[in-house]
């Protein structure tokens, strides 16, 4: 048995359990399932989340832009924003509020830790 499994990252994100198996979930719309572990997935952004922000209570999330360009911000600097564009990347830290708006059509990889979330709605 082949223990080398090709993924098509266009249509699957990958799970990382905290006993650090990985396997694989099919992408359906709308923010990943949260598990118990780590979602990692490359998503193609054409439009502003679909909720007014986002918290990870479990860990850090890594944001890293492949391509386009993304405003990320939060709550604990209202008033400012880092944006980020191809190669650019930044680490959202456990327990922070924060929203990602699309600049231009972005190919986003995240690091996203689970469970627990929650989301503001629009």
């Amino acid at each position: 048995m082949n223990k080398v499994k090709e993924v098509d990252v266009s249509r699957f994100s990958f799970n990382i359990g905290r006993d650090l198996s990985v396997s694989t979930a099919q992408k359906k719309p709308g923010p990943p399932e949260r598990i118990d572990g780590m979602t990692v997935g490359i998503v193609t952004m054409d439009g502003d989340a679909p909720h007014g922000g986002e918290v990870h209570p479990d860990g850090d999330e890594i944001l890293y832009v492949i391509s386009g360009a993304l405003r990320v911000t939060s709550d604990s600097n209202p008033g400012g924003f880092l944006e980020l564009g191809p190669g650019d990347a930044c680490i959202v830290e456990k327990g922070e509020w924060h929203k990602v708006q699309v600049l231009e059509k972005t190919q986003l990889l995240h690091i996203t830790p689970g469970p627990n979330g929650d989301h503001r709605p629009l």
